[in-house]
């Protein structure tokens, strides 16, 4: 087995544990999935990265690895290790950073999943090598190039649809992110393969304008959009919350002071344990 196979089968293993552990471990899930709020304002940059090894069931887990473990089969035959993993670990990034930007006034937004590193692979992969075909497991073969196409598609539906706890907005970004690293590591598939580079590239930018500058264009209902969206930028909302959080541990302390801690219901001494972790 190669290098870059290696490095596949590892990064599965730990996206596998991690999101096993995150399925049964809230307290490890909140701690390292990608929270607008923790990274701006607490600077927990580390969440950029662990996010993407979390997910939100097994059925988000296997779609994700089966999309990795079949795209990176043809990257592993033409770009080394430092390639490969400058490609995957590139697009996490750049799909989370994209995700941060596009929610930097929605402090309590939260997403995970490897789908933007996925995709980087993916478009990657189609862009070097339009040609491929995908087949699941010997069945449905398509060409690459749909298969990318009908990502970007679910990823649009994702973004404005939200209805789970899944980073779509991040497909996005870690697509044009790992599609740029792989023609910077091979520029001559630049010439070689432009009318698909082109047809993957201008809807991707057409929709992050429309999606950042002008989300109201988009015929699927925001729910969460509309439900989240307050004038302001990260720094007042979060002294709103902060004052919000005050007033709930001072009545909580007032209570403990004249009553006792025991007097305290089951959901308070849940948020005092919270209020003491994140003092901690």
């Amino acid at each position: 087995m190669s290098y870059t196979g290696i490095i596949t089968l590892g990064i599965i293993f730990l996206n596998v544990l991690t999101s096993w552990k995150g399925f049964k471990s809230r307290t490890l899930f909140n701690k390292y999935e990608f929270e607008v709020e923790r990274i701006l304002l607490y600077r927990e940059y580390r969440r950029l990265i662990t996010s993407g090894f979390l997910h939100v069931s097994w059925k988000h887990l296997i779609f994700n690895m089966i999309s990795l473990f079949l795209f990176s089969i043809m990257l592993d035959a033409h770009t080394g290790p430092v390639a490969y993993t400058a490609i995957y670990t590139g697009s996490l990034i750049g799909g989370n950073l994209l995700s941060l930007y596009i929610h930097r006034r929605e402090s309590d937004y939260s997403a995970v999943g490897a789908s933007g590193a996925v995709c980087g692979i993916i478009f990657a992969a189609i862009a070097l090598y339009p040609g491929m075909i995908v087949s699941f497991f010997g069945l449905f073969p398509l060409p690459g190039w749909l298969y990318g196409i009908g990502y970007v598609l679910y990823s649009i539906y994702g973004i404005k649809s939200r209805r789970d706890n899944i980073g779509h907005d991040a497909h996005l970004g870690g697509a044009m992110a790992g599609m740029f690293i792989g023609l910077l590591i091979t520029p001559e598939a630049i010439l070689q393969n432009m009318a698909v580079i082109i047809a993957l590239t201008l809807p991707c930018i057409f929709f992050m304008y429309v999606i950042i500058h002008k989300p109201h264009l988009l015929l699927v209902d925001n729910f969460y959009y509309n439900q989240h969206h307050i004038e302001g930028d990260i720094d007042d909302l979060y002294n709103a919350e902060k004052a919000n959080r005050q007033k709930e541990l001072d009545a909580i302390l007032d209570k403990i002071h004249h009553k006792g801690i025991n007097s305290l219901t089951k959901t308070e001494k849940e948020k005092l344990e919270q209020y003491s972790r994140q003092i901690s």
